[in-house]
């Protein structure tokens, strides 16, 4: 008998399309593994429902002044009450685009993943712009392939392990 197929649910907020750049990436990564379906959606168009349907979550993030985007904050104060205790072991990863650090961003989806009792199956990869201007903050990014490569290769790892339940 065949296992009904996993979900991997990658949720993003990107404002000058490095993070898009990133969650696309585990995407693509994740999309090599048939037996997971992979969704990529906004964090402003996500709902309780989709966390709830998925097996496993990648959370990418800007930090903007310190701290996760609004938008992905939004997203986790629409959700969070909605599926606690309904997700409890259920793998996650997170991505953030900073423009000099980082930590605090993925320290604060750490916490929440922390009370939806999410287990992290890989430390967050964080890619820094070094972007420190306000034009430099603002304009579009283009990430290289060596940024983007940790993050094609989460989205295998997390799309894999869903695929034979080791996760």
């Amino acid at each position: 008998m065949l296992e009904a197929s996993k979900t991997l649910l990658i949720v993003y907020h990107s404002m000058t399309g490095a993070t898009l750049q990133m969650a696309a990436a585990a995407a693509q990564g994740a999309g090599c593994e048939s037996a997971v379906e992979v969704r990529l959606l906004k964090a402003a168009d996500t709902r309780a429902d989709d966390v709830l349907r998925a097996d496993g979550y990648i959370f990418a993030t800007p930090e903007n002044l310190a701290a996760m985007s609004g938008l992905m904050k939004d997203f986790f104060d629409r959700t969070y009450y909605p599926a606690l205790d309904r997700l409890n072991g259920r793998p996650y990863a997170t991505l953030i685009c900073a423009g000099s650090d980082g930590s605090n961003a993925a320290q604060q989806i750490a916490r929440i993943a922390l009370g939806w009792r999410l287990k992290a199956i890989a430390e967050p990869i964080i890619v820094c712009t070094h972007a420190t201007t306000p034009e430099q903050i603002l304009a579009q990014k283009q990430l290289s392939a060596a940024q983007l490569g940790p993050c094609e290769e989460l989205g295998k790892t997390m799309a894999s392990g869903l695929a034979v339940g080791i996760f």
